[in-house]
This record gives C-alpha cells, structure tokens and sequence, in this order.
C-alpha cells in the first residue's frame, strides 16, 4: 500500500485500448461505426443465430484487454466500444484474419484518441478533487495535487499523507463520472485515516454511490482478471 492507502483491488491490471498504429489502408469510418473494406475470403466465428460471439485473441495478436466479436448480422459496419473496461471490437463475420488485425489497430487508436480528449487534465483532477472535498468532507482533506499514473498496479489510486498528493490509476479513464469521484473521494478520506477502519469508511459513506461505484469496479476487476475481488483491500 502506497503511504496514507490506496484504493486496492482484486482488479485487472491492465484496462486500456490495445496497441495503435495507423494500418497499411485508412478506410472511411463515422462516429464509432466505420465502412467497411472490400474483398477477402470468408473466416469468421460466430455464436448461434448469428450473434455476435467473442474470439479470444490468440498468441500476441492483441492484447488481453481488446476483445474481437464476429457477427454475421453486421455486414459493413465495425463498431468499438469499452465494456467492463475492456476494449471491444465488432465485425463482420466474413473479414479476413488481415482486416481483423487492421480493423482493430485503427478502432483502438480511435477510441484512444477519444479518451484521451474526454480524459480530465491533472488540474482538472486536483479542481474536482477539491470540490469533493468541500462537499462531502467538510473541506477537511486539502489535496495538494492530484495526477493520473500509469504505475499503481493493482490499485485504482493512491496518496500519501505527509505531502497531500494523489495519484489516480490511468486505467480509471474513460469510467463513468461517478466512478472517478468515488475513487477521488476514496484518496480524500485517506488524508484524514490512513486505515480503513469504521472511522475512514463512514467518510467514504457520505458519498452516496459509493456502492454503487465499488460495485462497479469490482466487476471490472473480475472481468478482466477474472478474479474475486478482495472486499478487504477496499
């Protein structure tokens, strides 16, 4: 546990789009929904009725955190979008192992670059950080910066007392608003407890999603990693 705690997990370690680099041709795509190439032989893998149906990614094609699901219903579209915190990619049936590889480079830079746009600026964080702790803390927990990191491992954040600084996991990007504020408010109350006793937790209780929001990561964590969460690591 980082100094003054951290918000732990049974979670995944890695949440995020996969690898981008621009494929060898652009084809035109639209908001999330992309025009598909022609040509290219049949290979596809497809659950019953035509649904769409996951294809495990095999040796290092993609990463564990990008999902591809073949479709026979979806003809010429190819759509990406993030569930339980993991990148999906929805094609055709019918495209090549070739297109597949290219089609999700060029979705997963995609949502990257959206994410990256969306995604609050550390002093955005410290602002909002701030005026959590006005509302739910009494102004008591006074961060004095709050950044994303990309080194916490299995943690959704971290702070350490003696400074007032918090760390907050990149992976938390592109999560729901509420989700941020929980992990955000989390980090506050650990300026005020280092533990996680009944004192730390009735802090964390004034939030009112904050079952909610637990319940959420946990459900990323056991998606991802396909672990139980530790409800104990809080």
């Amino acid at each position: 546990m980082a100094a003054g705690g951290g918000v732990r997990t049974g979670e995944a370690r890695r949440v995020g789009a996969g690898r981008a680099c621009g494929p060898g041709s652009g084809p035109r795509y639209g908001a999330g929904v992309a025009e598909e190439p022609t040509g290219g032989p049949e290979d596809h893998s497809t659950g019953q009725d035509g649904q769409d149906a996951p294809v495990p990614p095999t040796g290092a094609l993609f990463p564990r955190d990008v999902e591809v699901r073949r479709s026979r219903r979806r003809v010429r579209t190819v759509t990406a979008f993030r569930e339980n915190g993991r990148l999906v990619v929805a094609i055709p049936a019918r495209f090549t192992r070739a297109q597949e590889r290219e089609w999700v480079t060029l979705m997963a830079a995609r949502v990257a670059a959206q994410e990256r746009r969306r995604r609050p600026s550390d002093l955005e964080l410290l602002e909002r950080a701030r005026y959590l702790s006005e509302r739910y803390l009494g102004g008591d927990a006074v961060p004095t910066s709050v950044t994303w990191a990309t080194n916490q491992g299995r943690r959704w954040g971290s702070c350490t007392t003696t400074d007032g600084t918090i760390r907050i996991s990149a992976r938390v990007r592109g999560m729901p608003r509420w989700v941020l504020d929980y992990v955000l408010l989390h980090e506050l109350a650990h300026l005020l407890h280092a533990g996680h006793g009944p004192e730390f937790w009735a802090l964390v209780g004034r939030y009112p999603r904050t079952e909610r929001a637990r319940g959420f990561l946990e459900g990323v964590a056991h998606a991802t990693d396909n672990q139980p969460p530790d409800d104990s690591e809080g």
